[in-house]
């Protein structure tokens, strides 16, 4: 069977989405200018259909499992013959590229399907037994995978690991794991985390600190000869909490680590003159969000949708933990931050967007002639606003989308990243 095959099976699915959408055979072949016969038939001799037919039909009947069937890179194969050659050794064999292994028509082996196998089922036993270790790996390897950073920390911190922040006193150039009383050990953030940091100037701290601990900014500064950049970045982060407070007065005693002139002192010897520490006030919630995804591209304070949610619900939009509760094919209302969106090269111009909010994330289906219509909306939003159909089927649930929005006005300075079009 040809890659480009879906098997027959799919009438049942097509049967289904023409039952919901209630168009008539002829209506939907006149549409999408495709013979009816083959596809109505419970029989024949017909092995399946091209994936251009099911893109056609997922477009004019909004189904999302045929556009999925559609774009999927899953393809179909029959076995024609099986050769039996007796018992042979499968197993513990070193073999270059990938190889189908037949043992008398009961078992058919895969290697790289086995090989992906493991690697999946291994990856899930340690996000689910040891999730702490799991996501600090997985940070230590950015860049990559699907997931920013952002994303790993909040789903960890969702299953009960402890994340803490950046801190020159105590953090490593990479993230590492901290005991505490619970079973499950602390996420520390590594220096590694901090945008605008130079490797080099992470190490000259870090060799500093085995020599004794920082008793203040300037100590730090003198010790580790750090440049003002290395020590503005340090302090956008907030990793001088511990040695002087809030970010702001952080950034006031960055400021006077410039080495002081050689004044002469009372005794006759150089000595630099003392300051008193103002009084600043604190960062904002809102300010210390900001500077949070500037300076490392997560926070471990509340989500940014959270400190919007009263306004949202002011205009009836609908948080992704309301969506759970809402009826199939309702009308809904929601927004959230754009974190991917995608565009098989199959799917016939069908764009999938996740978006993300405090309660959860939501899946979004924007068909083509809808993405054309609102191109800008769809291209350029980092918080995004979703009027559509809820569609869900078992524990899917999707929103196709009719109206776009852009709402990233409402995020003002806060800057977030979506992963596109990979």
């Amino acid at each position: 069977m040809s890659r480009d095959i879906i098997p027959t099976e799919v009438r049942a699915i097509i049967r289904r989405e023409r039952d919901k959408s209630e168009l008539t055979w002829n209506e939907i072949g006149r549409i999408t200018r495709l013979g009816m016969r083959e596809i109505q038939s419970r029989g024949g001799k017909k092995i399946g259909f091209r994936r251009f037919v099911i893109e056609r039909l997922a477009a004019i009947l909004r189904s999302p499992d045929l556009a999925r069937l559609a774009s999927s890179d899953v393809y179909w194969g029959k076995v024609v013959a099986i050769e039996a050659l007796g018992h042979q050794a499968t197993y513990d064999l070193q073999i270059e590229g990938d190889h189908n292994f037949l043992a008398n028509n009961l078992i058919v082996h895969n290697s790289h399907a086995a090989s992906f196998a493991l690697l999946v089922y291994d990856s899930a036993w340690l996000k689910c037994h040891e999730p702490a270790a799991f996501t600090c790996a997985l940070l230590n390897s950015q860049p990559m995978g699907f997931y920013a950073p952002a994303q790993l920390v909040r789903d960890a911190r969702a299953h009960g690991v402890e994340v803490r922040p950046v801190d020159v006193c105590v953090s490593l150039w990479d993230c590492t794991l901290e005991p505490r009383a619970e079973d499950q050990p602390a996420l520390r953030l590594g220096m590694r985390m901090v945008k605008s940091l130079a490797r080099a100037g992470a190490d000259r701290l870090l060799e500093a600190r085995r020599e004794g601990p920082f008793t203040s900014v300037q100590d730090l500064a003198e010790r580790s000869a750090l440049d003002r950049s290395d020590l503005e970045a340090l302090a956008a982060a907030g990793a001088f909490a511990s040695l002087s407070g809030n970010r702001h007065l952080a950034f006031w005693e960055v400021a006077g680590t410039e080495r002081a002139l050689p004044l002469i002192s009372p005794g006759g010897r150089a000595g630099n003159v003392e300051e008193g520490r103002p009084l600043l006030a604190a960062p904002t919630e809102v300010e210390r969000i900001v500077a949070d995804y500037a300076s490392t591209g997560l926070t471990l304070g509340r989500h940014p949708m959270a400190l919007l949610r009263e306004y949202l619900r002011s205009q009836r939009l609908l948080s992704a933990g309301d969506l759970g509760c809402v009826a199939n094919g309702k009308q809904v209302r929601t927004a959230g931050i754009v974190l991917m969106r995608q565009r098989p090269q199959t799917a016939s111009g069908v764009t999938f967007l996740t978006l993300e909010d405090e309660s959860g994330q939501v899946n979004v289906i924007v068909w083509e002639s809808v993405g054309q219509e609102q191109r800008r909306a769809l291209l350029e939003s980092h918080l995004l606003e979703v009027h559509g159909e809820l569609q869900r089927q078992d524990e899917v649930m999707h929103l196709i989308a009719r109206r776009l929005i852009d709402r990233s006005a409402l995020l003002g300075n806060l800057l977030t990243r979506s992963r596109d079009f990979h």
